[in-house]
């Protein structure tokens, strides 16, 4: 399909990803009605050069709590394209400790915002899935795992989050294959980059080292675990790059993954944020906290044969634009909305 300009919704759309896909949507000429309960997204990542929003605020958003399919049914309808971002996810602190929490809500999520584009004849799907939920072993074992889209099976994700963000793939999939919608599906490594959550407790390892640098000597410089442990950092313009052109040329496709195919130990990555930092910081490591899986990179052949795409941006480059936009940021006083309740 050509996506624009086209009526699209994005789930997600105030978070981290999605802001910066409808950015580039609306830029494109489409109508983008963004759908978001605000518990990780923020409106402030909607406007555009701190000044104007994206969208009407008044009409294109929507206060939503999608696991209340009453509240997906009525949103998502009279639109070609849903790009479905919203998910619950954290740092790996509160991924491993919420599992109960993250899965329920992952689960109802998902398969509600399904359910809606079904019941309101939506043409197009877009998923968007994670490496989390690659086989735990593969993401642990010696040496440098580099990672295909085939072999996700037999599944045994890590965390009770990738085993969710799996289901929403295999379900959307079933969808797909009999004949009810089209689909993308999309599995993303290490997204960073300006927009990404930086708050204490929650945020992933590049914005985490980065407050703490900027913080530094007032919040000391550890990382969690040995710095041994790899991961494959993808920038995020990259990945919004990946997400239009699945709509052109990765529906019905199956799943397509894109990273950098690129392994950074997170020792290096730590390195690389006290240069950018210009502080006399000698990292220290602490293995007693929680580090997640050993590592895994992207091979991203079947995203360049199929959609074209290639990733552009360096890792120092997106590290120096991360950091300056966090440090813009007030870093001290930033605040996580409470945790919404369970529903029976």
């Amino acid at each position: 399909m050509d996506i624009r300009p086209a009526k699209i919704i994005v789930t997600g759309g105030a978070g981290f990803i999605g802001s910066a896909l409808v950015k580039r949507l609306v830029a494109g000429g489409s109508s983008v009605t963004v759908l978001d309960n605000l518990w990780r997204g923020d409106l402030e990542n909607l406007r555009i050069g701190g000044r104007d929003y994206a969208i009407d605020l008044e009409r294109d958003f929507h206060l939503a709590d999608l696991t209340d399919y009453s509240a997906c049914l009525a949103s998502i309808r009279d639109a070609e394209l849903v790009y479905h971002l919203a998910d619950i996810v954290g740092g790996v602190h509160f991924a491993l400790k919420e599992q109960t929490f993250v899965f329920r809500q992952n689960i109802l999520i998902n398969s509600n915002v399904l359910a809606a584009c079904l019941e309101n004849c939506i043409p197009n799907y877009i998923y968007v899935g994670t490496a989390c939920s690659y086989p735990k072993h593969l993401q642990m074992a010696d040496g440098i795992s580099v990672l295909r889209e085939e072999q996700t099976y037999p599944a045994n994700p890590e965390s009770a989050y990738g085993w969710s963000k799996l289901m929403g793939e295999y379900e959307a999939g079933v969808a797909q294959r009999a004949g009810r919608i089209n689909v993308g599906l999309l599995r993303l490594h290490n997204v960073y980059g300006p927009g990404v959550s930086f708050e204490p407790d929650r945020a992933q390892v590049i914005p985490a080292l980065i407050r703490k640098a900027i913080l530094y000597p007032a919040e000391p410089f550890v990382v969690w675990g040995d710095g041994n442990q790899y991961r494959d950092f993808i920038y995020v313009d990259d990945v919004v790059d990946a997400l239009l052109l699945m709509a052109d040329k990765g529906m019905n496709r199956d799943v397509l993954q894109v990273g950098s195919g690129q392994a950074t130990p997170i020792r290096d990555l730590a390195r690389l944020i006290v240069e950018i930092s210009g502080k006399p910081i000698t990292p220290a490591f602490d293995s007693n906290q929680p580090q997640g899986d050993r590592g895994r990179i992207a091979d991203y052949t079947r995203a360049r044969e199929i959609l074209g795409w290639s990733w552009k941006t360096d890792l120092t480059t997106g590290l120096q634009q991360t950091y300056d936009w966090i440090s813009r940021r007030n870093t001290s006083g930033a605040q996580w909305p409470s945790l919404p309740a369970l529903r029976p």
